[in-house]
């Protein structure tokens, strides 16, 4: 889901702005998109409600990343009522049935779009590695994995506040 229609609490808004910058420290050339996916009923039936997507563009084609933008998916599980311990979890004060919600991220997954459409994917979720027709040199793709361990840790601090 875009992540400005996340942003539905200052937790939230903190957390993507945090990942917005890592993202950015790390690659300078990018420019960030709170709303990569359009809002047509079509693609609104495609969207999982349970991420946090952000896309961010090169001002052109990036030949090491081998893309000219990437799309960032955080992707988040319910907790319900299990313990959240020290995992990496975000607590969203606006569920209906409790006064608040924990999520725990369950990984990230990075792709490279370029005008032919998608390139290459990079998940946390399997092996941590970059797989499609072109993917990004070596050093590129270490800074990826870089981006996804910190965006881990930006979603295992403590909630504003709980201290």
């Amino acid at each position: 889901m875009n992540a400005s229609e996340q942003a539905s609490s200052i937790e939230f808004a903190s957390k993507i702005a945090a990942v917005v910058h890592l993202m950015k420290a790390n690659v300078p050339d990018l420019r960030a998109d709170l709303k990569p996916w359009t809002n047509d009923p079509q693609t609104r039936g495609l969207l999982d409600p349970d991420s946090i997507d952000i896309g961010f563009h090169f001002p052109g084609v990036s030949r090491s990343f081998k893309c000219r933008s990437l799309l960032v998916q955080i992707r988040f599980c319910d907790l319900g009522g299990f313990e959240a311990g020290d995992l990496a979890t975000i607590t969203t004060p606006d569920s209906p049935s409790a006064s608040s919600q924990a999520y725990r991220v369950i990984g990230v997954e990075i792709a490279g779009f370029d005008h032919r459409g998608q390139r290459w994917q990079l998940s946390t979720i399997d092996d941590w590695h970059c797989e499609g027709d072109d993917i990004p040199k070596l050093e590129q793709a270490s800074q990826l994995k870089q981006c996804c361990r910190q965006i881990f840790e930006v979603f295992r601090q403590a909630p504003i506040g709980s201290e």
